[in-house]
């Protein structure tokens, strides 16, 4: 009798993450700003946590996550309890996690893309179904009478990032709460956060303030970004206690390493490191803004530490030739926008090497 595979986990994943720093080539320095990576390294309050817990490393890790939960709880000043966290292997892990608590076979979901690839790619992995509501208008902004329209008994799950990846853009506070307004009772908000820290718009609103108001929303982050410790596989998800407690119940015991937690929990407190790159992002936008006006690229302005771009050429090879320049960028049509190429903002060594490299393969 032969295995029997499970039909949904035969098709081929959508996502495919970014790519690897390649060596350099010719002595060449490579820029890799393909990945939203924190181009001033990491915390140094999460690095000197890492080497003061390096020769525990014979040692089992935490068997629970309440440390971190506690210094969750401190970090936004008691406004939510140690018991509305969830701690992961990263943002994309809590995405995962929560996947696998509401949807399986013969229930949907509802994203927007441009989004996030895995929003897609995990359902499928446990047999449910994708809705995609497209972004809609110049600044890719939330459907969302299609959304609430699109939604049936057999929906668990929307997802929704703001800022957005790739585009950069965020959705309004009026958006989100007609949204919120909207969502039967059956029905779970994702809100994917995790580049919050770097948004400047007077409208933006955070998951968080939902969560308090008792809301079916889950706030997801990492400490990937802005904190500068995507080596280590990090971050959180927040929720009411009836959610946060249905969620605990997936996670495994020891799940988040010695490092992992140290260095997060010091990271919550790095203050000066987060404003120091929240500064060095604001300042470095406009100098690629201004930049790209010069050569006519049009863009989309950011809430976020990247910029979306739409190259004057097949963005196939304008990879090849910005990688010949030494300069790593992404492809969006995987996120559900073809023709056009995301670019980390880095620091001005890096975006002046970027710029150059526009000039030089548009000449």
């Amino acid at each position: 009798m032969p295995l029997k595979f499970k039909s949904f986990l035969q098709a081929k994943p959508v996502y495919k993450g970014g790519k690897s720093k390649p060596v350099s080539r010719n002595g060449k320095k490579i820029y890799k700003l393909s990945s939203n990576e924190n181009m001033l390294g990491s915390s140094p309050k999460a690095l000197a946590a890492i080497q003061a817990q390096v020769s525990t490393l014979n040692e089992y890790p935490d068997y629970s996550d309440i440390r971190f939960r506690l210094a969750l709880e401190k970090f936004y000043a008691g406004k939510l309890e140690a018991n509305q966290f969830i701690t992961t292997n990263s943002g994309v892990a809590n995405i995962e996690l929560i996947t696998r608590a509401f949807l399986e076979e013969g229930t949907e979901c509802i994203f927007s893309n441009p989004a996030f690839g895995p929003y897609r790619g995990f359902p499928k992995k446990v047999g449910a179904k994708s809705i995609d509501v497209p972004l809609i208008g110049a600044n890719f902004q939330l459907d969302v009478p299609g959304i609430l329209k699109a939604i049936t008994e057999k929906t668990r799950l929307i997802f929704v990032t703001n800022p957005n990846n790739p585009t950069g853009t965020h959705l309004p506070k009026t958006q989100i709460d007609e949204l919120i307004n909207g969502l039967p009772d059956h029905v779970v908000l994702i809100y994917d956060e995790v580049y919050y820290q770097y948004v400047t718009a007077d409208d933006y609103v955070r998951a968080f303030p939902y969560v308090q108001a008792g809301k079916n929303v889950i706030g997801i982050n990492s400490f990937s970004k802005a904190y500068g410790l995507a080596g280590l596989r990090v971050g959180y998800a927040y929720s009411t206690p009836e959610i946060a407690a249905y969620l605990q119940q997936l996670r495994r015991p020891f799940m988040i390493n010695s490092l992992s937690m140290s260095a997060a929990i010091a990271a919550l407190d790095d203050t000066e490191f987060i404003q120091r790159t929240v500064a060095l992002i604001l300042q470095e936008k406009d100098y690629l803004y201004a930049h790209l006006d010069q050569l006519g690229i049009p863009y989309w302005k950011t809430q976020a530490n990247f910029i979306l771009i739409k190259p004057d050429m097949d963005t196939d090879l304008f990879e090849a030739k910005m990688l010949e320049a030494g300069i790593m960028v992404r492809q969006t049509a995987s996120f559900g926008a073809p023709g056009c190429v995301r670019v980390t903002i880095g620091t001005r060594e890096a975006n002046a090497a970027f710029v150059a490299a526009l000039q030089q393969i548009r000449n």
